[in-house]
């Protein structure tokens, strides 16, 4: 049994009764009552439940517009049925607004029916308009509440769930952890000043967790979350009462002033350990808003904004669905929405780290001047990928040795230009640098929400710290995808892979989504840049076509090469060639490893060390002149991202993030 406020009805005197009986039917009844009169009953509809081993449902929620109803159930789905096409919705809802007098007549004790159910075949057995099964997993759903144009979810398995409805089907936007060790979330409840409490059991604890402050508000010891309980907060007070060996338990607190105050939010719990920009939203009366993404060690990724008047960082959204630390972003510019380019900032985003897991996201920013960071971003969750999935799955693991070492996504890069006016595919492509040695290539399907591992290669038997991927372009209109990888050695390999990734777009296509890993084919160029490992990779296309490839190492040098490719004519020179016209290297350019270098022009260089030095170099025929060095106050420096502004008066400027141990803004 449940109950389930109407909407548009007041609770005190009208509200719905949801009951689950035998074979999955769930009962819809309307019950209205007025003091001193018994109960009027009456069936509403009648809903069948998936087919599963406990087939009851646990919550449910009317949607105010629309006439639809969510359930969640103790399978841990979650379930959208029609209700508007129930006999007497309308009549009802007015009869019951108006204060029951065409429900509840003056005898109406004397005429009640024995039973509101004996005329249940009347009404058909409605199925899901949409199931979402399994998505909180065995331990089910534990609330369902509506708040805006969104749903959201709770469950038993530490996560809530935002969702919003799609031409009558449910579609999972993103989901939250709120704090780790938090598994049994119970209720969410949404305050007047723009907060939002998380209720759950935390061990044997009772906790109310605020996302606005990332922390436990309230804390009860209560024995955990078997039993009932109920909790009521107001201005002046909050109230929590359970059961506890049968004994009706009461805590009460009034409400106590907060001493505590915030002087500098923090963005992250641990060292942010990569930043992308994702563009500039220009609002009326803020000027032009840098809106940015930052990866953490601890296992989130932020969504902020940073202003250059008020030198603030807002946070719009936080993404937590990585298990481990979030080493790297890359970012797929356009607008994945038809017509929002004009609006704001269109993207998808791909975050990768720890346990071999990328998720992708998309995002929408645009300017939103009431609120307080004057920019709105909305997250939608697309896909995700494990490498070990597969293991997940099996069946008493806890017995067997995995063989596989838990591998790290070190860097992302997104293959450009694969689709084309003349050749279009719906597949986006993603390249991956693994601490097992390995390239892998993904393929990424928007539309089925599909991300697959479509080719690989162990070339450098050791650790690979960076991939880079460029578009070559040849008179003639003819592409070549370029890939540049470094690894723990300080080498650096270039390859052609242009036929991996038509192979793939065709084995896709033709398996519609599933498909057996290709094989990379060997580097065209590897040569040795470094004396160890390669932490800071980019790549500039100069003027005259050519290409100057920038990294930065372990041992505190800065290294830079010019490659030129030409493409082999006639069936004795067919195939890709690269050749390295220039190389010049500058040892000891910094005083500790080298992790952010970006070539700003054929002739300008930024680099940035863990020696916390920002220094412009000049590339000329004598080799890298440094121009000036800044200071930054980022200890630990782990990656940076630059873009060029043009003022007003047509200057030319450059900015850089920098993150490590904070952000900073230069």
């Amino acid at each position: 049994l449940g109950w389930a406020p109407r909407p548009g009805l007041p609770p005190a005197t009208a509200a719905a009764l949801l009951a689950s009986g035998p074979d999955g039917e769930m009962l819809w009844l309307d019950v209205a009552h007025r003091r001193g009169q018994a109960p009027w009953v009456r069936l509403m509809g009648r809903y069948l439940l998936p087919l599963c081993k406990q087939r009851w449902h646990t919550c449910a929620s009317f949607l105010s517009q629309g006439g639809l109803l969510v359930c969640g159930d103790r399978r841990g789905s979650l379930l959208l049925f029609p209700c508007s096409s129930s006999s007497g919705w309308a009549a009802e809802s007015t009869g019951i607004a108006n204060g029951g007098t065409d429900l509840v007549g003056e005898d109406s004790s004397s005429e009640l029916e024995p039973s509101c159910l004996s005329h249940n075949g009347a009404l058909p057995l409605e199925s899901p308009l949409s199931v979402l099964f399994g998505l909180h997993g065995k331990t089910g759903v534990t609330s369902v509440t509506i708040h805006g144009d969104y749903i959201y979810s709770t469950g038993r398995d530490g996560v809530y769930r935002q969702l919003r409805l799609r031409d009558q089907q449910l579609e999972v936007l993103q989901k939250h952890r709120p704090c780790k060790g938090l598994q049994w979330i119970e209720e969410l409840r949404f305050t007047p000043d723009g907060d939002l409490l998380v209720l759950g059991f935390h061990a044997d604890n009772f906790v109310v967790w605020s996302t606005r402050t990332s922390e436990n508000i309230l804390c009860i010891p209560c024995g955990g979350g078997h039993r009932s309980w109920s909790y009521c907060s107001s201005p002046s007070a909050e109230v929590f009462t359970f059961i506890k060996s049968g004994d009706v338990m009461l805590y009460c607190r009034e409400a106590e002033p907060c001493e505590q105050q915030v002087l500098l939010a923090s963005l992250h719990g641990r060292e942010i350990t990569c930043v992308r920009r994702l563009g500039a939203v220009e609002v009326p009366g803020h000027g032009a808003l840098n809106v940015f993404i930052t990866g953490s060690e601890d296992t989130t990724a932020c969504v902020l904004v940073l202003s250059e008047r008020s030198r603030a960082a807002v946070s719009l959204a936080r993404l937590s669905d990585h298990i481990s630390s979030v080493r790297t972003l890359a970012l797929a510019m356009g607008p994945s929405d038809e017509g929002f380019g004009d609006k704001g900032l269109s993207a998808l985003l791909f975050s990768a780290g720890g346990r071999a897991q990328i998720e992708c996201f998309q995002l929408l920013c645009a300017r939103d001047p009431a609120s307080e960071s004057a920019v709105a971003c909305q997250v939608i969750h697309v896909a995700s990928h494990r490498l070990d999935e597969h293991w997940e799955r099996k069946k008493n693991r806890h017995k067997l040795v995995k063989m596989d070492p838990e591998t790290r996504y070190m860097s992302l890069s997104v293959v450009p230009g694969t689709s084309t006016k003349q050749l279009p595919t719906p597949w986006k492509f993603l390249v991956a640098a693994c601490s097992d040695g390995s390239v892998r290539v993904f393929g990424m399907l928007e539309a089925a929400r599909k991300l697959v591992l479509v080719a690989e290669s162990f070339h450098h038997q050791r650790c690979v710290l960076k991939v880079e991927v460029f578009l070559h372009m040849e008179a003639g209109g003819e592409r070549k995808h370029l890939l540049c990888s470094a690894a723990t050695d300080g080498s650096i390999a270039f390859w052609d892979i242009t036929g991996s990734i038509t192979d793939a777009a065709d084995a896709l296509h033709q398996a519609e989504g599933e498909m057996q890993p290709l094989a990379l084919d060997a580097p065209l160029v590897t040569i040795m840049a470094h004396s160890c490992g390669v932490n800071s990779l980019h790549i500039h296309e100069t003027l005259e076509g050519q290409y100057l490839v920038a990294s930065g190492s372990d041992d505190g040098s800065i290294h830079v090469c010019l490659l030129e490719v030409t493409l082999g004519r006639g069936e004795a020179a067919a195939g890709t060639c690269l050749q390295v016209l220039e190389r010049v290297s500058r040892p000891c350019a910094h005083a500790a490893h080298v992790t952010g270098v970006r070539v700003l022009r054929s002739d300008l260089l930024l680099s940035a060390s863990v020696d916390q030095r920002l220094t412009l170099w000049h590339r000329g025929p004598g080799g890298l002149v440094p121009l000036s060095t800044t200071f930054f106050h980022v200890p630990d420096l782990a990656d940076l991202d630059c873009w060029e502004v043009v003022e007003a008066g047509g200057e030319l400027r450059y900015y850089c993030v920098l993150c490590g141990q904070g952000l900073e803004m230069l």
